[in-house]
């Protein structure tokens, strides 16, 4: 289980209020980081997303002492990091949020047993957003059962290049 996890943005507050609208959750300064917020969904997972500001970057602690912030003066845009949430917005609702944010949203097939949506805060960091419908078909993908189908399906997919 996922409890939360961190994203880096040009307007954290922007962001963190987007993926509030979409998760249904709420916003907050998020203390420990200058500039920094935090969106907890108020679910029983206490699932929850941190943004912080491009350029900051966590390293580890000297010693005993715990993460430490580092500033980056040259940051990139993009990003390998990204997440999959389950939102309860139907997808016309998902594309309206990008649409009036100017960002980019597209549906897409990721294998032949379930969709997710591409959002790309800021149009640089990617969150796979899942409808409940695309959830229900992701979680039937990914059950132990299908384990073994969706790794010949990812071994057939490298093979086609």
């Amino acid at each position: 289980m996922i409890h939360h996890f961190s994203i880096a943005a040009q307007d954290p507050e922007r962001v963190a209020a987007v993926l509030a609208e979409l998760t249904g959750g709420q916003s907050f300064n998020f203390s420990p980081f200058p500039g920094s917020r935090i969106v907890l969904v108020g679910d029983a997972h206490g699932t929850g997303v941190e943004i912080y500001p491009l350029g900051l970057e966590l390293a580890p602690g000297e010693g005993g002492a715990p993460v430490r912030s580092l500033a980056n003066p040259a940051p990139s845009d993009f990003t390998a990091t990204h997440a999959a949430l389950s939102v309860a917005l139907d997808e016309a609702g998902i594309l309206r949020i990008a649409g009036r944010e100017g960002w980019r949203a597209l549906t897409c097939t990721r294998t032949v047993a379930f969709q997710v949506i591409e959002f790309w805060l800021e149009n640089r960091v990617m969150i796979e957003l899942l409808t409940p419908g695309m959830a229900r078909d992701y979680l039937r993908a990914i059950a132990p059962g299908n384990i073994e189908d969706a790794r010949r399906q990812a071994a057939e997919a490298e093979s086609q290049g």
